[in-house]
Parts: C-alpha cells; sequence; structure tokens
C-alpha cells in the first residue's frame, strides 16, 4: 500500500545511523536525510530549520533506541504510535507529575493511525519483528533498574527509548507535518550493559527497514 507521500524528511541524531539508512534508499529526491546532533533540544532546532526551508510531507525521526525489557527486543524494530517526553515535568516529594498534570502543556504527541499500520505491516510482511507503542523521549539515558521501573510507571504502554524523538514531533507539529518515529533496538534500557550491546546489528537492520519504507510511503 503506497500512502501517497511525496517529500519524506528523515532526521536521526548521529552521522552512522545517515549512512544505514542512505544505504537502504534507492537514489531519490523524494526522501531528505539530515543529522540533527543527540538529544531534543539539537533535534528540534534542526528539524525546524530544515522544515522552515522546504516544504515536507512527513517528518520521520528514525534510528537506535534502547529497548523496554519484554516489551522489544535487541535487533527488532518499533514504530511509535506516541511520541512520549518520559521526564518533561516536575518532581513532588509525592512523586512525578508530568507537565500534562501540571496543566502547563502536553508531553505526549500522537501518530497518524493509519501511518503506524501501512508501517508495522509493511515491516511484518518483509521478515522484520516489529511492534507498536509508545516511544520515550529523554535527556538522560536510562542507567539503572529503578529509573527502567519509573519511565513503565510514568509511560505503561513504552516500548523503547530515544533522545530526540520529542524534539522532532514538536518541530514537525508547529508546521502542521504529520510525524513519524522509528527506532531499531541495539540494547535493552536498564543497567548498562556495554558487551550486550548490538549496535552494528541495529544499524543493519534499520538500512533493511529503510528499504521498505521507501517502497511503501513514496
Amino acid at each position: 500500500m503506497n500512502v501517497g507521500r511525496k517529500k519524506i524528511l528523515v532526521i536521526t541524531s548521529v552521522e552512522a545511523e545517515k549512512e544505514s539508512i542512505l544505504r537502504g534508499l534507492q537514489p531519490t529526491n523524494a526522501i531528505d536525510v539530515v543529522v540533527s546532533g543527540v538529544g531534543i533540544a539539537a533535534a528540534a532546532a534542526t528539524t525546524a530549520r530544515v522544515l522552515a526551508s522546504q516544504k515536507y510531507d512527513l517528518v520521520i525521526n528514525a534510528g537506535i533506541a534502547g529497548g523496554i525489557v519484554g516489551q522489544a527486543e535487541v535487533e527488532s524494530i518499533v514504530v511509535a504510535d506516541a511520541v512520549v517526553a518520559a521526564d518533561f515535568g516536575t518532581e513532588t516529594i509525592d512523586g512525578f507529575l508530568s507537565i500534562d498534570e501540571l496543566g502547563f502543556g502536553t508531553s505526549r504527541i500522537a501518530v497518524p493511525e493509519n501511518l503506524v499500520t501501512t508501517v508495522v505491516k509493511a515491516l511484518a510482511d518483509n521478515g522484520q519483528t516489529v511492534t507498536a507503542g509508545a516511544i520515550v523521549t529523554v535527556s538522560t539515558v536510562t542507567g539503572t533498574t529503578e529509573t527502567a521501573q519509573e519511565i513503565m510507571r510514568r509511560v505503561p504502554e513504552v516500548k523503547a527509548e530515544a533522545m530526540e524523538g520529542f524534539g522532532v514531533a514538536t518541530a514537525a507539529k508547529q508546521f502542521d507535518v504529520p510525524i513519524l518515529e522509528i527506532r531499531t533496538i541495539s540494547n535493552a534500557v536498564g543497567p548498562r550493559d556495554r558487551e550486550a550491546w548490538r549496535i552494528k546489528e541495529a544499524l543493519q537492520t534499520l538500512q533493511e527497514a529503510s528499504k521498505i519504507l521507501q517502497e511503501v510511503l513514496t
């Protein structure tokens, strides 16, 4: 199924992600891949700058990420059905209050359901292990079991954690452009265990996913 998109902007955080995506694409003028730098601020600023310079029909934040244990295993793919800023709020003596609960805005940006359904089906039909669910954006990567459990308490439907999605989605929303966030899983969210990371494999999965995305979205 082709959803009729004409011009797509893909935002990655680092050059290695961009290179993987480009290796997966056939030569095209329909997709631009731009590196924003790491973190929500860099992602938002870069996305807004590019969107101000040219019209796009869709923005995709793509890259590797940490997967929630039991929800998104290493080398699988997560397609966000919501992009959530997991630490956007305040601490109180009674626990965390989101920016939504404080009444000052929202920590959640929805992803068009038809896009999620189309992409998940296409990836699955091509043999990829893929799931849909919330991808949280954090400013500090989770490194303990306790923090992982707290994120799951705040966002029970969370599948993966990264550092740029909410920034990209916020900028896209300002320009009224639909957003996708697609992540391939390189490691489990929780205590840092570098020996268990599979960055090379996750980048290879990102390359393979890019081929499929080009077919279904352009």
